[in-house]
C-alpha cells in the first residue's frame, strides 16, 4: 500500500521493495526424506519420488539403460542433475505410463526438476533458467471431419 507520505518515484520505489519482501522457500520432505512430484509431455505421465543415494535411476522397475536405450533419452533424462551438479546424488524411482519413448524421457525430466525445486528450492533458478520447470503444454491436434488428417486435405479437383 502506497502511504500519504510518498511524494516522488524514488519513495515509491523504496516503499515496494520493503513490501515485496519473499519469505524463504522451504523443502518439501515426506518422513522418510523423498520428495515425489509428476512430470508431464503430450500424452506420458510420470510420477517421481527422488531420495539421497547412489545415483541409481529405476523406470517401471527397470534401469534407465533397458528402459530407454537410445543414450540420447538417457541424456535427457540426466539433464536436470547435470545443471544443478548433483549428479549420483541422489536415487530416483519413478513410473511412466502413456505416449511414446521420447514424450515419457522428457515427462520423467519434468518430474525430476519438480523434485529436486522441492528437494531443495535454493535449485529453483538453475533449474527455471533451463526450462526444466516448465510444462510443455503441446498436444497432437485432433483430426477434422472431411480431412484425411488434422489438417491435411485430399487433392482438389476443379472438374
Amino acid at each position: 500500500m502506497v502511504s500519504k507520505k510518498t511524494t516522488t518515484l524514488e519513495d515509491l520505489k523504496q516503499e515496494t521493495a520493503t513490501a515485496v519482501e519473499v519469505a524463504p522457500r522451504t523443502p518439501k520432505k515426506d518422513a522418510l526424506g523423498r520428495s515425489q512430484s509428476v512430470g508431464k509431455k503430450k500424452n506420458a505421465i510420470a510420477r517421481v519420488i527422488i531420495k539421497l543415494g547412489s545415483g541409481k535411476i529405476t523406470v517401471n522397475g527397470r534401469s534407465i539403460e533397458n528402459y530407454f536405450p537410445r543414450p540420447v533419452l538417457q541424456m535427457i533424462i540426466n539433464q536436470p542433475f547435470a545443471v544443478t551438479n548433483r549428479e549420483g546424488q541422489f536415487d530416483v524411482q519413478c513410473n511412466v505410463c502413456g505416449g511414446g519413448l521420447s514424450g515419457q524421457a522428457y515427462a520423467v525430466r519434468h518430474g525430476i526438476s519438480r523434485c529436486l525445486d522441492m528437494f531443495e528450492p535454493e535449485l529453483h533458478t538453475a533449474l527455471k533458467k533451463a526450462g526444466f520447470l516448465t510444462r510443455d503444454s503441446r498436444i497432437v491436434e485432433r483430426k477434422k471431419p472431411g480431412l484425411s488428417k488434422a489438417r491435411k486435405r485430399f487433392q482438389f479437383s476443379k472438374r
